[in-house]
């Protein structure tokens, strides 16, 4: 397959951006677990109000640009580099799960946080715990296993990758 190849310094500038941009996603995850955990304690109002409203500002401001660049940058890499998107089972998994991750981030995570926000502003007690819980441990988990993949390489080639591997390269003996 013939692809467009990113030279040497574009590879590792793009390898350097998704690092940086994969390790903060993760932490902020990280972070807005133990805002939610500090919000479903429930200590006090202004505990809870003060974690749901760090949490807003967190999945307004930083999640989405960060799961987009994360996103962008290993789409990036799949397709300049000999990795491939679907020529190994570990790029091809963490391709969707960060594609699922960042579409239930907007569809899911947002909404849930936002609505914590409006009720605990309107004075009204946390509506579900699971509103603030759940985005962030489940992204948290998603993040950590694909951090595990990114280092392990597990599972080989998938179909495409052998049928690649098995084809004679042009102007080879």
């Amino acid at each position: 397959m013939g692809g467009v190849k990113l030279s040497r310094p574009a590879r590792r500038a793009s390898l350097v951006v998704h690092a940086v941009a994969s390790a903060a996603w993760l932490g902020l995850s990280l972070g807005l677990l133990a805002l939610g955990i500090t919000a479903a304690a429930g200590a006090s109002p202004a505990a809870v109000e003060a974690a749901v409203r760090c949490m807003k500002l967190f999945a307004d401001w930083l999640l989405l640009p960060l799961a987009l660049l994360t996103l962008a940058s290993g789409l990036l890499l799949a397709l300049g580099t000999p990795w491939g998107l679907a020529r190994h089972r570990w790029v091809y998994t963490k391709f969707w799960l960060t594609l699922a991750t960042t579409v239930a981030t907007f569809f899911a995570l947002r909404p849930g946080v936002n609505s914590a926000v409006a009720a605990v502003t309107a004075g009204e007690p946390l509506p579900d715990a699971g509103d603030v819980l759940f985005g962030p441990v489940v992204s948290l988990s998603a993040y950590v296993f694909m951090t595990v993949l990114s280092l392990l390489k597990p599972w080989g080639l998938t179909r495409r990758g052998r049928r690649l591997r098995e084809r004679p390269s042009p102007g080879g003996s």
